[in-house]
């Protein structure tokens, strides 16, 4: 067992570093790549078998037939309405492809993929014993021993906030606060974890917690399946970005995708909220947001950022005003909020929005 108590002022939950005393510092130093965190919320499936990329294309929202060894990806798996019910980074080595979830939705996950392979060759596991997953920028994650069991590094860096081959970015904002987010995540062997722990406990390596991890995410504006509810489209979140290809084959929930994307508007829209932080108080996720007396949606994610203060992701009614003044119901009081359009209310392909150039996938460096 990882023995992150071992190092000063570590903070453990269940298995996952959440800070090590100051969050905000951590957050500075793994911005600035001086820092890597242990990812214990997320954990590894594996899916090797020759017909693993056309079979993971035909399931989910991304196109990875010829996603080629090194390529990082991300794709969504849909209910027939489109809504999400799963999400998973991608990347593939020439024989198994890694996919990188977090540890809350992969049993879900990995249950239904293989109730999925009928005579396909694919046999998708459980690698949560075989890999862990640490994250930082792509210079810090570059020296951790990362493991290559094909040849092929199992780095998988971000395509975030960039618009990927056959995406589609709602965001407006030019720079998208997003834009200098440098992020990778590395698998590992657990005892190269042992070895990264051993070293921060005797001061010659700087960790981080997931707090800071998360902070940096929502600052970017982010979507990651822990903010998902049961009615999540991937068009309300911005996630049509990174993890949906428009023209690629049929796959569940496609109709769905491609009816609100071209012909009408999601029925919600992500805002970023700037909280009173007076109080020092964060809500918590569910919590309900206001505008005046009706209740117009609910927070995904909340963090205080080293910079921004109190900061968070929610999900309102497209017809909530762009203007309106917002006050989040959390459980010591309400908290008001300064909404910043994440995906406007006439997001779609009639719109007429800015958007960031497109990225082609990026291969990891050997």
């Amino acid at each position: 067992m990882v023995a992150y108590e071992d190092i000063p002022g570590a903070v453990v939950v269940d298995g996952v570093l959440h800070h090590l005393g100051n969050p905000l510092a951590e957050q500075r130093a793994l911005n600035a790549g001086a820092a890597i965190a242990p990812l214990g919320e997320r954990t590894v499936i594996a899916v090797p078998g020759e017909d693993r990329l056309t079979w993971l294309d035909s399931l989910s929202s991304q196109a990875l037939a010829h996603l080629a060894p090194g390529e990082s990806a991300e794709l969504l798996i849909l209910d027939p309405q489109g809504h999400v019910e799963h999400a998973a980074s991608v990347v593939d080595d020439g024989e198994t492809a890694w996919l990188i979830v977090d540890a809350v939705d992969a049993a879900g996950l990995l249950g239904w993929l293989r109730k999925m392979r009928f005579r396909l060759r694919v046999d998708p596991r459980d690698a949560g014993d075989e890999l862990v997953v640490v994250g930082g920028t792509a210079a810090a994650v570059a020296g951790l021993d990362a493991s290559a069991p094909a040849g092929v590094p199992l780095v998988w860096r971000d395509p975030w906030p960039g618009v990927a081959a056959g995406g589609w970015g709602y965001a407006t904002v030019d720079p998208h606060p997003g834009g200098q987010r440098d992020w990778s995540e590395t698998l590992v062997a657990p005892e190269v974890l042992d070895r990264i722990v051993a070293e921060a406990a005797s001061g010659d390596r700087t960790l981080a917690g997931s707090l800071a991890v998360d902070a940096l995410r929502i600052a970017a504006w982010r979507p990651r399946i822990g903010d998902v509810d049961e009615r999540m489209l991937p068009h309300e979140v911005d996630w049509m970005r990174t993890a949906v290809h428009l023209a690629k084959g049929c796959y569940r929930g496609q109709e769905t995708v491609a009816k609100v994307h071209n012909l009408g508007h999601p029925p919600r829209r992500l805002v970023a909220l700037q909280l009173d932080g007076s109080d020092s108080v964060l809500p918590a996720r569910g919590d309900v947001v206001r505008a005046g007396a009706d209740a117009v949606g609910t927070v995904l994610a909340a963090a205080i950022h080293y910079e921004e203060g109190p900061i968070a992701l929610a999900i309102i009614r497209r017809s909530t005003p762009v203007d309106a003044d917002l006050v989040v119901d959390a459980e010591d009081g309400p908290i008001a909020a300064a909404q910043e359009v994440v995906v406007p209310p006439e997001a779609g392909a009639t719109a007429s929005v800015p958007r960031l150039p497109r990225l082609g996938r990026r291969v990891a460096a050997p």
